[in-house]
């Protein structure tokens, strides 16, 4: 699928539609599919470099753990991106060389034993070690050996053959579909029954936290290119080295026409400093991308406190999960209070600078503006470039027109004069359809051939599979400066 942004001196190659927003030009939907979040994570457990979804906080801990042992990021970062409410939550776990996999071995009951079935945790990690296994005469049948497999004191699953052979408990783990935490293979030729065993427990996992570097984040990024997503935001405070890596990586998927955001935030050092302000206006400056939001303000939630780098994965959630006629300015959120509160001077420095903050009102903690860290436009930008409603609009309507052009014009309809007109008709009509959602001003937009291209003030001529339109859309947004006069008789 080809796309993206066009230059009149260096046209792309490809068949796609090519858009450029000017100041002038934009347009907007209400709700639709966009609302997808990928997290990078850090676990004690679960598949590593693949991508999981997860649609609750019990799956998190199914898929994951629930615990912050070793380092582990999973349980935090993706519980506060479902606090946001996105559409779709997406992890991704990263594991160093040093992950390694939980086993015991099990021994037959023979007069000389020998080693005769492996259990091995399906996920590498620490996790696997808190699983133990018993081996005992089935109560209804003493003949025959039930092998329980544990975690802490939670039974997982019972498993016993017929014959009460290492064969037959091998196959029946092996075989349980809800067995999602242990494989077993037989050692040697398998024969004989299992020796009872009381609480054995699994060990070697290793969750392989400490050794990630900024070079596996990095790598990720080929993954998660491959991937449908909306919004990406990081595990933890990277420096910024990394967050200026990322950054280019969102910038050249912008280019190309994928409407992408990251969200990123601080450390909890850097957020309760008394230069918390600066620092973070720093980091928003140094980045300075409509598709790059910058976090400002950690919050506290049940008496836990989150670094505004992990509150970057709310706000992601929060973006996500959005409809396109709504902002995230003055949006309430679930925590009890921010990790410092900044004065009226430092929230204006703040968002000069393009940071987003969270501030608590005295009763609940909202969003101050809805604002990426855009500073300074670059040519053919404006203001409307530093909100995100306005970019979400943007690339809202730049993927549905994309897909309706591959779906329906793109090699299938003639380049004529009707052909041409059918293509504008459509568009009026998909935009009259916005106007309804009242992000676009009923009454102001329009669609015409490019006059650059076409009639007599054109300054050169389309080529025969050429076609430029020029979109003339007034964005509405939200009230957020009210401005009055007491007049006091």
């Amino acid at each position: 699928m080809a796309g993206g942004t066009w230059e009149s001196t260096n046209k792309p190659v490809l068949p796609g539609l090519y858009m450029n927003f000017k100041a002038a030009a934009a347009s907007a939907i209400q709700g639709g599919t966009r609302g997808t979040v990928i997290i990078p994570v850090k676990a004690n457990w679960g598949p590593v470099r693949e991508f999981v979804e997860i649609g609750s906080e019990h799956a998190i801990g199914e898929k994951f753990s629930m615990d912050s042992l070793d380092g582990a990021t999973a349980y935090s970062s993706l519980y506060l991106a479902l606090l946001g409410g996105p559409k779709k939550l997406i992890a991704y776990r990263l594991a160093d060389a040093t992950a390694a996999l939980a086993s015991v071995t099990l021994q037959n009951a023979e007069d000389t034993p020998s080693d005769v079935l492996q259990l091995q945790a399906k996920y590498p990690g620490s996790r696997g070690n808190g699983f133990s296994v018993t081996v005992q005469p089935s109560l209804i049948d003493p003949a025959v050996r039930e092998l329980r497999l544990y975690e802490g004191a939670q039974l997982l699953g019972t498993y016993k053959g017929a014959d009460g052979s290492a064969t037959s408990i091998v196959e029946q783990i092996n075989n349980d579909h809800e067995n999602v935490w242990v494989t077993a293979k037989l050692l040697g030729d398998g024969r004989g029954t299992l020796a009872d065993i009381s609480g054995a427990e699994l060990s070697g996992g290793k969750s392989g936290n400490s050794g990630i570097t900024n070079a596996d984040y990095i790598e990720m990024q080929d993954a998660v290119e491959g991937q449908e997503f909306d919004l990406l935001t990081l595990d933890y405070a990277a420096d910024m080295a990394l967050l200026q890596s990322y950054a280019a990586w969102v910038m050249r998927l912008r280019n190309e026409g994928r409407g992408v955001m990251a969200v990123f935030g601080g450390s909890a050092a850097d957020d309760v400093s008394r230069h918390a302000a600066n620092l973070a206006a720093a980091r928003s400056l140094a980045l300075n991308h409509e598709g790059i939001i910058n976090v400002g303000t950690g919050v506290r939630l049940s008496g836990v406190s989150y670094s505004s780098a992990q509150t970057a994965a709310y706000v992601a959630g929060l973006i996500a999960g959005q409809r396109l006629n709504q902002s995230a300015t003055y949006a309430v959120t679930p925590f009890e209070d921010v990790t410092r509160r900044f004065t009226r001077s430092e929230q204006e420095l703040a968002v000069r600078s393009g940071v987003f903050l969270l501030f608590f009102d005295g009763r609940q903690v909202k969003a101050l503006r809805g604002i990426n860290t855009l500073v300074n436009p670059a040519e053919g930008q404006n203001n409307a470039w530093k909100k995100i409603r306005s970019i979400r609009v943007m690339d809202a309507i730049h993927a549905d027109l994309q897909l309706a052009a591959e779906q329906t014009y793109i090699g299938k309809v003639n380049n004529t004069e009707e052909g041409r007109l059918a293509l504008i008709a459509a568009v009026k009509e998909y935009l009259a359809q916005l106007s309804l959602s009242n992000v676009i001003e009923p009454d102001g937009y329009d669609v015409i051939l490019d006059p650059a291209y076409y009639g007599s003030s054109a300054v050169t001529q389309p080529e025969p599979d050429q076609v430029f339109l020029q979109w003339n859309v007034k964005l509405t947004d939200v009230m957020e400066q009210l401005f009055g006069t007491f007049y006091v008789q």
